[in-house]
């Protein structure tokens, strides 16, 4: 066994590995797999790595990043994330995996991070370990990892058609592109962050405004609701799986109201709205991926689908 450095040339290989060992829940495609562990700026490509044999091929591999975005949105940049780490299971049990664990750890440390997390990076797969997959939620504890929280992934078959809430207080519209400054300001005053981030990127992705719900009250936006399907500038978190149905699959999320604004019905109102316009795109499945709002979205017909550990390891 061999470890080399991370390598685009070796996509091909990284997915079918990835395909023999998790396919069956998490079907996984060239095209995504290039944007989310090649083309994000916060790959750490000097703390990834792949394991070969001695036919050099591919038996395992990790993905590692870092907050390298040149732009400040508040993101901690004493974090490093674990995106994927996956070892082929003919060769598990033979150190692979903690010998990539130990490089990730050791190169960053070097580079100043000093708490890091089995998946929840920018372009995530995952919110943390699927709770499917108990060995590798045992083997992390083993290695230091502690378990904070349960997320989880919800879904909805659409059964019945929900139609745009009906409340003359306020309106429910889909985002205009010349209203893209609009939206940022409100994210960067009421969720400063990640969404902020994931906005701009949008944008910068050619995002047209198509994929988010506004609703505004006296013609101002005082919440959100991003909506995602195949027609989306790049493939989002809560389309990432589609390949798994056979029905058009649709996405909810992430969404908020502003604080002053809460209390009044405006969140479940703005998923319902999402819901109807997802419908009118002849959407049949939802999706909404890393919320712990179960009861929040069962009140619209969402149930688990899928559930996941996370976990976080002190460096310091």
């Amino acid at each position: 066994m061999k470890i080399i450095a991370w390598e685009r040339g070796r996509l091909k290989e990284l997915v079918e590995l990835w395909n023999k060992e998790l396919a069956v829940d998490f079907p996984m495609r060239e095209e995504l797999f290039m944007q989310n562990s090649f083309d994000d700026v916060n790959v750490s490509y000097d703390s990834s790595y792949i394991a070969v044999d001695e036919q050099d091929r591919v038996i395992g591999f990790v993905v590692a990043k870092r907050w390298q975005e040149k732009i400040d949105v508040k993101m901690d940049t004493k974090k490093g994330w674990i995106q994927v780490l996956l070892v082929d299971s003919a060769y598990r049990g033979k150190g692979i995996g903690t010998t990539l664990l130990e490089r990730v750890e050791a190169d960053s440390k070097r580079n100043g991070v000093e708490e890091i997390q089995l998946g929840g990076d920018p372009f995530h797969y995952f919110s943390g370990i699927p709770d499917q997959y108990k060995d590798a939620q045992k083997w992390a504890e083993k290695h230091g990892f502690n378990k904070r929280i349960n997320t989880y992934d919800l879904i909805n078959h659409l059964d019945k058609k929900y139609d745009l809430p009906v409340d003359n207080s306020v309106a429910f519209t889909i985002l205009k592109k010349a209203e893209q400054e609009e939206l940022i300001s409100f994210l960067e005053r009421c969720f400063p962050g990640r969404w902020v981030y994931e906005t701009m990127k949008y944008f910068e992705m050619n995002g047209d405004g198509r994929e988010f719900v506004v609703v505004k009250k006296k013609g101002q936006i005082i919440g959100f609701c991003r909506i995602n399907d195949s027609h989306s500038p790049f493939i989002a978190q809560n389309v990432y799986w589609s390949p798994f149905f056979e029905q058009k699959v649709g996405g909810i999320g992430p969404l908020g109201i502003d604080a002053n604004e809460q209390k009044q019905g405006y969140g479940l109102a703005i998923v319902q709205a999402a819901m109807a316009y997802l419908q009118e795109r002849n959407i049949e499945t939802i999706i909404i991926d890393w919320t712990i709002l179960v009861d929040f979205y069962k009140k619209l017909d969402f149930n688990p689908w899928k559930i996941y550990g996370v976990y976080l390891k002190d460096l310091k």
